[in-house]
């Protein structure tokens, strides 16, 4: 096994091999010498050094500055201010950023990948919501179309609703206006809003044919939505109904629960109200002391009480009749909320009779504020016991779940409240025209107090609906909407969801959660500007018309002309003779257009079925949005097979919402800002920032968090000139070297190189960008920077230019520096870019982009390489120990093992017994390494001693060898060369053999 490692030839291999290793060593190259002669003579040195700096005037030093081979490049080390955002839009120019999305739909690929995009809402300046979205998946379709995939990805916008024709409408409204008027206003304010998002999102470098974007408003876009609709129609999934829905007075629409926001800091009147029962339930009537008994209900909505139409038990708990101790009164309450009623009420309760709710039945209760009208008790599955009484005041029109009670026991659902939020004339003459949030909550409780029915008042603070875009309180109220069923869509959305992986995993519950509670989802909207849902109703009777063919002759006007047509187009030409034929209906002018239009959420929704039609089954690879669109978009694309869920905070962690000014603009972390403390950062900087984020939970900008991103590449662009510097002259095409004639830590590097490829290759799939950044600086820091890069420095600046050694290891630079810079393309497309325009190995007008993705070799895992080199550092780390805090270049290093599989090993980086050129040497750090089966008799009596082992795993375990080894360690006697600086000279005047011979070859 051991034949596989290629013993080098001391007369080639190991010729001109040195070590330098720590950063005392290593550093002081770079105050090397800049001027040389060409004897091949000692020099003096006059008066040598001072505190490890190299001797200026009148030093031998300085005669061979020339010779050391210091790192020289072109690429800047830093770029800051305009400089930077010059050098940005120059790379994205001169490399083809707009081009290249159009370049990789052309090329031929063997597989495709397709992230379909969400769209944004067109209604203002982008913001860092935005970023984190379009730049996290540009990064995925970076790394796929490096991969050599064919990426489908076309950006979208959400054109209608609401938000937009308030913002477009401003001061205005939309008294007077038509809505045709409203609707120019508001296609103009999304334009506009899409032009200054399109801009920023190609000045971010996100890829894509900017040209060739989809746009809700279009009639093409409109026309396939229609399609889905009417597909959804056809199997009874949309349908018309009277029911409860969210309804905003503010907004003056009905509000899907995706449209919502709670406010958990919202105060109600909450009160405990009687209903004395005028029926006793007939399983306890005859039990004693049940006479005079009132109902006690808890509601945080007194205004809901007129609409009062029962109230509800849960059949399977206990309850309880009991009698106040200070005036004789007696209540109907849940057994288990009696001691805290009777905090409440400062007084104690005495239990006159306890049963099981189910005994309830057949119960009628005396309603408190309207005469003469009676409710009944009934069984109900949402009671609860965490709050209130435990029997629950049910008033259909107001409630979601009193409307389910409503529908099971064909009770009335009387709406009392208007669209605006006011009490209606059924609610009667004291209320009629009063606010139920406010004056008329107000007056329902006065009622109460007059009529004796209000037990108590307390103030709740509690989580509320609030509308969305205006921040205002939301009412429940029954209104003739459209629906779709999705009570019936929660089977097969659940197993499809079986099928899809989410990210996070967390997620899934609140998908299947919301699956569970939405039965239905209101889709009907009381606004102009949307797309108008396709419906008629006759003038007398009220029934609507909508069918395959009226929705689809009303889509091909949408397709040819748009959707300002079902204003523009007289009935006649939307409901043409055929269509009507088809219908069995009868005359157009029997018929008045709908005025509702659809949901944005549908829009959005359906947009797989106007983007993704060209693909194989309408399907995506990917979808990766915000966890709001995960309402009505994600009932729409249950089908795409992935879905990421995004949650964007401040610095402060504060929910970052663009309508209350709380966002960092990205424009202004780019740009820079007026303020000094707002530096222009670039492109770039805001791209590391989203990919660092952890993006499924509180992702966080501000001041130090954009620092800490620019710090960090600072650190990488450092690493980076380092590495073209050393590449000056090199071109990997002509000098590269083969791996099997290469140092062992050169192969060692390659080996692991191709672990950190596999490492950020996998972290990129796991759509975890924050994992790459982690993988690539904990390989800089650790693999490169304090480990290979201290090692080979002595090679690279002093070894002969084209001598085999320092070729090596070029060859394992310019492998790290490909690897690197393609690593980090996805996240940094213009550093990446950048870089590429300096590297060697390629044709000038190549670009990174169009040249794939890191090309890691498996040969380069070659056995018992990782066990020699891991083997020589544990050596090493145990030669440090020993002498903490000092220059390892100082010392000699006596290694001890008896002969066995490690020996063997460390025999292959140092065939001679003793030397101060070998792998090993160069390895150690140290001036001369002795190898050795046991110590020498005449070990100086001085010399540090230390001892460890080194567990040896070859062939998968096949072979363990655990071997100990042991160390000595001795301050060497060798003089320090005027060239290099290592201790390897015959006296102090007196080039080490390796400097005498580079100098010399070179004149």
């Amino acid at each position: 096994m051991l034949r596989l490692l290629c013993r080098s030839s001391a007369g080639s291999q190991t010729l001109v091999r040195w070590a330098r290793r720590s950063q005392r060593g290593g550093g002081l190259l770079l105050h090397g010498a800049r001027s040389c002669t060409s004897s091949r003579r000692c020099h003096g040195t006059g008066s040598g050094e001072v505190n490890g700096q190299p001797a200026e005037n009148g030093s031998g030093n300085a005669l061979y500055r020339d010779s050391v081979l210091l790192p020289k490049t072109e690429f800047p080390m830093k770029l800051t201010g305009q400089k930077l955002l010059d050098r940005e839009l120059q790379i994205q120019q001169e490399c083809g950023f707009a081009d290249l999305y159009s370049w990789q739909r052309e090329r031929k690929a063997k597989n495709k990948f397709c992230l379909h995009d969400g769209p944004p809402y067109a209604n203002g300046d982008p913001h860092v919501g935005h970023a984190l979205n379009k730049i996290l998946k540009d990064i995925r379709n970076r790394f796929e179309m490096l991969r050599g995939r064919q990426v489908h990805y076309i950006p979208g916008w959400d054109c209608h609703g609401l938000p937009i024709e308030l913002k477009a409408l401003g001061d205005l409204g939309t008294s007077g206006l038509s809505p045709l008027q409203i609707r120019q206003k508001a296609r103009e304010f999304a334009e506009g809003a899409i032009a200054r998002q399109k801009a920023a999102f190609q000045r971010w470098g996100v890829m894509a044919d900017w040209d060739q974007c989809y746009y809700t408003f279009d009639g093409t876009y409109e026309a396939a939505q229609l399609k889905v609709f009417q597909e959804m129609h056809s199997k009874g999934l949309i349908y018309q109904d009277y029911k409860p829905v969210f309804w905003s007075p503010s907004s003056g629409t009905a509000l899907a629960e995706a449209e919502l926001e709670y406010n958990p800091e919202h105060v109600s009147r909450a009160i405990y109200a009687t209903f004395p029962l005028v029926t006793l339930p007939p399983k306890i009537a005859s039990q004693e002391g049940m006479e005079s008994v009132s109902v006690l209900v808890w509601t945080t909505q007194p205004w809901t009480i007129p609409a009062n139409q029962a109230v509800c038990y849960m059949p399977n708990a206990q309850y309880s009749v009991v009698k106040r101790a200070d005036n004789s009164e007696k209540f109907l309450v849940a057994t288990e909320r009696t001691a805290s009623i009777a905090a409440l009420l400062g007084t104690d309760l005495q239990t006159v009779g306890t049963f099981t709710g189910s005994l309830l039945e057949g119960g009628i209760c005396k309603h408190p504020t309207i005469p003469d009208k009676q409710v009944p008790l009934l069984p109900a599955n949402h009671v609860t016991m965490v709050k209130g009484t435990g029997l629950v005041h049910t008033a259909p029109a107001h409630g979601m779940e009193d409307y389910s009670v409503a529908s099971q026991f064909k009770l009335p659902v009387e709406c009392m409240v208007d669209e605006d939020g006011t009490f209606n004339e059924l609610a009667g003459p004291e209320l009629q025209k009063l606010s139920v949030m406010t004056e008329g909550n107000d007056k329902v409780i006065s009622m109460l107090k007059q009529c004796n029915a209000l037990l108590k008042e307390e103030q709740c603070v509690h989580s509320y609906p609030y509308d969305w875009r205006t921040k205002q309180p939301v009412v429940i109220r029954p209104s003739k909407q459209w629906f779709i069923n999705t009570e019936s869509l929660k089977d097969k959305a659940k197993e499809a969801l079986q099928k899809v992986r989410v990210l996070p995993e967390s997620a899934r519950s609140s998908l299947l959660t919301m699956l569970d509670r939405r039965t239905y989802w209101c889709i009907s909207r009381q606004r102009s500007w949307g797309v108008p849902i396709p419906v008629f109703y006759h003038k007398e009777s009220g029934e609507a018309l909508i069918n395959k063919y009226t929705v689809s002759h009303i889509a091909q006007l949408f397709k040819e002309k748009g959707s300002d047509c079902w204003w523009e187009l007289p009935i006649e030409t939307l409901l043409p003779p055929e269509v009507l034929k088809k219908s069995k209906a009868g005359a157009a002018s029997d018929y008045v257009r709908g005025e509702d239009v659809l949901d944005i959420w549908f829009d959005s929704g359906a947009s797989w079925a106007a983007v993704l039609e060209a693909e194989s089954d309408s399907r995506a690879d990917i979808y990766v949005e915000g966890k709001d669109q995960i309402g009505g978009w994600f009932q729409s694309v249950i089908a795409a097979h992935q879905l990421s869920v995004l949650s964007t905070l401040s610095e402060k962690g504060e929910k970052m919402s663009k309508s209350v000014g709380n966002v960092v603009d990205p424009d202004v972390v780019i740009n820079g800002g007026k303020d000094p403390t707002e530096p222009a950062y670039g492109a770039d900087v805001l791209r590391w920032w989203v990919a660092e984020s952890n993006v499924f939970s509180e992702v966080q900008i501000g001041p130090s968090a954009l620092s800490s991103a620019r710090d960090s590449i600072s650190k990488l662009r450092n690493t980076l000139k380092f590495l073209l510097g050393n590449l000056q002259g090199f071109d990997p095409r002509l000098q590269a070297v083969d791996p099997k004639q290469m140092h062992y830590i050169d192969q060692y590097m390659l080996h692991l190189l191709r672990e950190y490829s596999i490492k950020v290759t996998d972290a990129y799939s796991e759509f975890d960008a924050g994992r790459v950044i982690r993988v690539l600086q904990a390989f800089i820091t650790r693999e490169l920077s304090s480990f290979y890069f201290s090692i080979i420095k002595d090679r690279l600046y002093c070894d002969a230019e084209d001598s085999l050694g320092r070729r090596s290891c070029q060859t394992v630079l310019e492998e790290i520096l490909d690897g690197v810079t393609r690593s980090i393309a996805p996240i940094l497309p213009h550093m990446a870019e950048e870089v590429y325009l300096h590297a060697p190995g390629h044709d000038k007008e190549e670009t990174l982009f169009k040249s794939g993705w890191i090309k890691s070799s498996s040969v380069w895992r070659r056995p018992g390489l990782e066990e020699a080199v891991e083997g020589a550092c544990a050596i090493r780390d145990s030669f440090l120990s020993s002498i903490p805090g000092k220059n390892a270049a100082r010392y000699d290093l006596t290694v001890a093992i008896e002969p066995g599989l490690l020996f063997e090993l460390m025999e292959s980086l140092q065939e001679e017994p003793t030397s101060t050129t070998s792998q090993l040497a160069e390895l150690m750090m140290a001036a001369r390494v002795n190898l050795a089966t046991k110590m020498p008799r005449d070990l100086d009596p001085e010399a540090l001693l230390n001892h460890g082992t080194f567990l040896i795993n070859l062939e998968g375990g096949v072979i363990r060898e655990e071997s100990a080894y042991s160390i000595a360690v001795t301050p060497t006697s060798a003089a320090r060369c005027l060239r290099c600086r290592r201790y390897t000279a015959n006296s102090a005047d007196c080039l080490c053999p390796r400097c005498q011979s580079v100098v010399s070859q070179a004149h």
